[in-house]
Parts: structure tokens; sequence; C-alpha cells
């Protein structure tokens, strides 16, 4: 089972990439993020081959899942905040395994409602990790988590230092689900591997010089890690013209 996770920054501005890229890979299931609208185009990727439910909000956040399979919707919404209407979160059951698709808001900048809205989402999502931990069903997280999990995940640590993706606090959190049990799934295999990342910034040639962030990520509750093979990042998609500024991270399981 190959499910990939790509932050697209715009369907719509990306689609044809998309497509391109689906029609090379094949994954079972792809990850989007950052749709940036209402409308998605479903009948497209049907003609492709793929189902899929999303998840949209006008012009920010909105996240679809995309299946070879058939897909069971469980939940839009991340628990715990009646009130909190972004388009961030989606739950579903694929082949028996639940895979979630989550654009974790980015927090910036610190010191701000932001980015104690950033905390309380990471709270209410590892509230959720434990009920599924309890679960039966093997769980995928997936998604732009904006965290940088640790010093290796950045090109420089010194120039994220002021930046809410490298506090302490989500870095916790972060550290916090894996303490629970889950696995990332990249850095488990690639345990000391540098240089290794999924957004490089539009400016100063950074993905030319990569310097970037991973912050893309891929976490497996206990019950997936033994069906474990691959987990690696395609930068091919971060070099073609108008890219987005993360590139897809694919997982590949027995």
């Amino acid at each position: 089972m190959k499910i990939a996770s790509w932050n697209v920054n715009s369907i719509k501005s990306r689609l044809d990439q998309v497509k391109n890229w689906l029609e090379e890979h094949s994954p079972d299931v792809l990850l989007l993020q950052e749709l940036k609208g209402v409308e998605f185009p479903s009948e497209t990727f049907r003609g492709l081959g793929y189902e899929s439910i999303a998840v949209t909000q006008k012009a920010y956040n909105g996240v679809a899942i995309l299946s070879r399979s058939p897909i069971k919707a469980v939940s839009k919404s991340l628990a715990g905040l009646e009130v909190d209407t972004h388009a961030r979160f989606l739950e579903v059951i694929i082949r028996d395994v639940r895979v979630v698709n989550i654009y974790l808001p980015n927090g910036n900048p610190i010191g701000t409602e932001k980015f104690e809205y950033k905390l309380d989402w990471m709270d209410r999502l590892r509230g959720q990790m434990k009920r599924w931990l309890a679960s039966d069903i093997p769980t995928v997280v997936g998604g732009d988590f904006n965290v940088i999990p640790e010093d290796i995940d950045c090109h420089k640590p010194a120039s994220w230092i002021k930046d809410a993706l490298f506090q302490p606090e989500p870095r916790a959190r972060y550290r916090a689900f894996q303490d629970m049990g889950y696995v990332d799934a990249f850095r488990s295999l690639h345990p000391d591997d540098k240089g290794q990342f999924t957004f490089w910034d539009y400016f100063r040639q950074a993905f030319e010089h990569n310097r970037g962030i991973r912050i893309d990520h891929f976490l497996l509750s206990p019950k997936l890690v033994g069906r474990l093979r691959s987990c690696e990042i395609d930068k091919g998609p971060r070099s073609l013209p108008k890219p987005s500024d993360h590139t897809p991270i694919v997982l590949t399981l027995d």
C-alpha cells in the first residue's frame, strides 16, 4: 500500500502537476493539503481512477484524500473545539487502515493567538491519537505538520530559532506523539540522514542550495510499524516551473 502526502499550495494552480505525478507514480492513496479554494476537481481525479473526499475552505487551508480503493469517511473535523471552522483535518478508512490527513496550523508569529491555536490544535490531536491507540484499526497520520522535529530536520537551525515551527512547545508535542507509540516513518528508516527536506522557501534559491526543512510527516501507530517498508521524499515536483514550496513524501506499507 503506497500512501503519498503533498502540500500543493493551491490545487487550482498545481492541478496539472498533481495529475502528472499520479500518472507517473500511481500511489494507492494521496493526501493533499492547502487546497486554497471551495472547488475540488473530484471528477478529474475520478477519470484517473481515484475516488476522493475533500474538506474545503475559501482561499485558505483545505485537505483531501484520493484513493484507488473505496473510502469510508469518518470525520471531517478534529474533536475538541466546535467553533473551529478551519479545513485542516480528514479521517477515513481505506482497506482496513485508518488514514488521517492533517494540515496543522503554522502558528506564526509566536506570542500571538495563532501560536496558541497551534498548540491547542496539537493538544486536541494528541487526545484523538490516544483514542485511536485503543482501537483495533491501525492508523497512519500524515500531512503537513508544520513542525521541525529536530535540528537535523533543517538546513540551519539558527535561521528558524524565532519561527513557530521550531519552538520548543510544538517540538515537545511532536515528541509526545512518539512517546505514545507512534513512529515517524521517515526518520525511523533514515535516522542520521541530513539534508532531507520536504519544504523550501521560494526566496534566495533555497531549493537550489537545499536550504530546506522537513515538516511533512507520516506517523504510524504500533500496529502499522511492522508493515513499514519505505518512506522517501520525492524532490522532483519541487524542481518544476511554478511549483509548490513543498514536495511529496511517499510511504510504502506491506
